[in-house]
């Protein structure tokens, strides 16, 4: 008989990544809300690159967002990654140190 206990992390940290244009500060700001709407305590760290418009593809125009949601409250975006989204190679090279 399968056992019917699940493993469910009180507090999770998402990275949406890609290069800059892609869409990730939109995507994390969506993300943002629904888990708003869920009633989490939330914390976001959106990052963006300095470069006007870097090279698709290249290491310097990776752009991203974090944010970290829990039931309980959180103070931080949080510091390793339970969960990357990485659209591109470079985003997945930069950010992939950074996974739990």
């Amino acid at each position: 008989m399968p056992d019917n206990k699940s493993n469910i992390n009180s507090v999770v940290t998402i990275r949406f990544s890609g290069d800059s244009g892609d869409g990730m500060q939109l995507t994390g700001n969506q993300f943002t809300e629904n888990s708003a709407i869920f009633g989490n305590d939330i914390a976001t760290f959106p990052d963006f690159p300095a470069e006007i418009r870097a090279p698709a593809g290249s290491l310097a125009g990776v752009s991203s967002f974090q944010l970290q949601f829990s039931s309980k409250i959180i103070h931080t975006p949080g510091d390793e990654l339970d969960v990357l989204v990485a659209m591109n190679p470079a985003a997945l090279k930069v950010h992939l140190q950074d996974l739990k």
